[in-house]
């Protein structure tokens, strides 16, 4: 029983290895996001000039009744171009109910900012995030658009509902896709 279980957790690796294809899946739905956010927030376009790279994550889901997680995948681009690939996992406890899915991309507004995320094991989304918030016509605030936060947020797409739901504890790590 365990060396078929070690057998399944070899082979479950052995499908995310360099030339599987992962990566194009990852890009294309990158790619997708970043149309989707600039038709919903026009205004993301002017945050994604000020910053020197971005965090696209197509699509995190969210579940929780109590105890919660959420997972997702997405890229890391310097000037447009795919330069590492990023899981995204966090698990909660407290008082949350519900499913959500949404998408996001963490704005690096400084070179500083954006070497820790890199060289960081694990990096993890703290209190100091700053949130752009659109409203109804995806207009961003001009604090959010002008910050000089290191690191601007911008949660969109949600599906679903939770009470609770934050990228704060959230975890980074590098992956292979």
């Amino acid at each position: 029983m365990i060396a078929a279980g070690g057998t399944g957790l070899v082979l479950s690796g052995c499908a995310n290895g360099v030339g599987s294809g992962g990566s194009s899946k990852i890009d294309a739905r990158v790619e997708a996001t970043l149309n989707q956010m600039y038709a919903e927030v026009p205004d993301s376009r002017v945050l994604e000039q000020k910053s020197v790279g971005m965090l696209v994550m197509p699509l995190v889901t969210e579940a929780g009744f109590g105890i919660g997680g959420s997972y997702g995948r997405g890229a890391l681009l310097v000037n447009r171009v795919a330069v590492d690939y990023y899981a995204q996992a966090k698990a909660s406890f407290g008082i949350q109910a519900g499913a959500q899915q949404y998408a996001h991309v963490l704005f690096f507004m400084t070179d500083d900012a954006l070497a820790d995320f890199r060289t960081a094991s694990g990096w993890v989304a703290g209190a100091d995030i700053k949130y752009a918030l659109a409203n109804e016509g995806g207009r961003i605030s001009a604090d959010s658009v002008t910050t000089t936060n290191p690191v601007v947020a911008l949660v969109f797409g949600t599906a679903g509902l939770i009470v609770g739901a934050s990228l704060e504890g959230s975890k980074y790590s590098r992956i292979l896709p």
